[in-house]
Parts: structure tokens; C-alpha cells; sequence
């Protein structure tokens, strides 16, 4: 009976084996603990986009934690970046009026890598991407930028993801 209750305890406790506390970074990124965020390139046509995307990932970076940033003196990697493209879609139509549009979808693209200091390529090139969807008032430009920060932090969130998790 009693070597019964050991075995259940065994496969019981059999479970928790792959967990550990702390944190998950990817193997190729092990020495990695400092990161420098310099100001993303941007080419679009949208102007001072390139601040807040960057901004916006030194946040996300900051909240996660895995990865402290610093300035590109002091830091194991380097994050290089640069805003491919943002692209507006309809989403919906005005009833009885298929030509306009009350609602689009916004998309942010993002290629980046992670280079180390001495310059060598610590990860492929990889692409983030963010959208968001807006309903249109009087003006459509308008409307775009007050959207863009939405999808800017949902960008954030998948380039901070891939960095910390690897995927």
C-alpha cells in the first residue's frame, strides 16, 4: 500500500518537472541582459512615426523585464529597426453605399534584428506587426493618427514577445 501511494506521489509530482521561476529567453540569446533601443528608421511617408514606435517598444521592453535597456555603450545587444510599412484597409461600408467607408484597418509593419555590440548578428531578420481598426468621422487623416498608437503598442507587444520568449 504504501509503495502504491509513493508511485502515485512520483506521478504526481512528475508534472512540475519542466518548470523553473525566472526567465524564459530563448538559448541563443542567454548572454544577453542589456539591450540598446535606437531610434527606429522610418520608410513611410508618415512623419515623427519613428519616435513613437521606438518609445513604444522601450516602454513594452521596460514593463517586461527580461531585458534591461540602456544606452548602446553599455549594452550586450543593439535592437535595429525600421518601420517597412503602414497600411490602411476598409473594413466596412455605409449601407446602401459600398464606395464609402466607415470603418478601416490599420496595420504596422516592423523589420528588425539583434546585433551585438562587436556587430555580429545575434538574430535573423524578423518582422512585428500591429493593427487596429477606426471608424471614420469628418477626417480620415485625423482619424489614422489618433489609431496609430493602438497599433503601435500591439506592435510592441509581439517584437517585446519574440525578443523575450522567441517566438
Amino acid at each position: 500500500m504504501k509503495r502504491l501511494a509513493l508511485v502515485a506521489l512520483c506521478f504526481c509530482l512528475n508534472g512540475c518537472l519542466g518548470y523553473h521561476i525566472g526567465e524564459v529567453k530563448p538559448f541563443y540569446l542567454k548572454d544577453v541582459k542589456t539591450i540598446a533601443v535606437p531610434t527606429f528608421k522610418n520608410e513611410t511617408l508618415i512623419p515623427h512615426i519613428d519616435s513613437l514606435v521606438t518609445d513604444t517598444v522601450i516602454k513594452q521592453l521596460q514593463q517586461d523585464g527580461t531585458y534591461r535597456v540602456v544606452n548602446e555603450s553599455g549594452a550586450d545587444a543593439i535592437l535595429k529597426a525600421e518601420i517597412t510599412r503602414i497600411t490602411r484597409s476598409p473594413a466596412r461600408s455605409l449601407l446602401g453605399n459600398v464606395l464609402a467607408t466607415t470603418e478601416f484597418n490599420l496595420a504596422m509593419h516592423v523589420r528588425y534584428r539583434l546585433v551585438s555590440r562587436s556587430g555580429e548578428e545575434l538574430t535573423v531578420s524578423a518582422d512585428a506587426m500591429g493593427t487596429t481598426s477606426f471608424f471614420v468621422g469628418t477626417d480620415v487623416t485625423t482619424d489614422e493618427r489618433q489609431a496609430l498608437p493602438l497599433a503601435t503598442e500591439e506592435l510592441a507587444i509581439h517584437l517585446v514577445r519574440q525578443l523575450s520568449e522567441g517566438w
